[in-house]
């Protein structure tokens, strides 16, 4: 469950996006190529930027790469008047409240100019397959989740602890029947 009050990212924020392949039936065992999301979670990511180096990160599922798409991530998740480092997808321009700086990738490897959004990405892509040994779709975004709150309390033992404690606090009480049975299919 998401803290609706948290803050949205300001200054300095790197936005990206990227894949992660998962396999169901019907996809290919290799996912699609170039930027299809045959056989792929796409998710956009955002890292905000303390004096000493990465601060606060964001993550969420997205449908595609567009326009669309990638604004709705940036107008819930950084605050207007940031500075936002992106690559040269021209889905970008024009992106609600936010002065952008593309940086053009060409042949150059993408984790050098956006190393810190690549970082993450990267940790997650280790994170999620070896914790979780799989994704699964109706469960992704819990997962991104965990994944961002564990990266933002990385230094603060105890302020992950009064913060889980006090969304837990907030929340309502679940029985093992409603954890354990199957949705209904719709």
């Amino acid at each position: 469950m998401l803290d609706p009050d948290r803050n949205p990212l300001n200054g300095l924020v790197e936005i990206d996006g990227t894949t992660i392949n998962h396999r169901t039936r019907g996809d290919p065992p290799a996912g699609g190529r170039g930027r299809s999301h045959r056989g792929r979670f796409l998710i956009a990511g955002a890292v905000g930027f303390v004096e000493e180096g990465p601060g606060r990160l964001r993550l969420a599922v997205i449908e595609d790469f567009s326009a669309d798409s990638l604004h709705d991530f940036i107008a819930a998740n950084v605050a207007p008047g940031a500075s936002a480092h992106t690559d040269g997808l021209a889905s970008y321009d024009g992106a609600p409240g936010v002065s952008r700086h593309p940086h053009v990738i060409g042949p150059m490897a993408a984790h050098v100019v956006l190393s810190w959004i690549h970082r993450v990405f990267s940790n997650l892509k280790t994170w999620a397959p070896g914790v979780y040994h799989g994704l699964r779709r109706k469960h992704l975004q819990p997962y991104l989740d965990e994944f961002v709150f564990r990266f933002n309390r990385r230094f603060k033992r105890q302020a992950g602890f009064r913060s889980l404690s006090r969304i837990t606090m907030a929340s309502q009480p679940i029985t093992q029947k409603m954890l354990t049975q199957q949705e209904a299919r719709g």
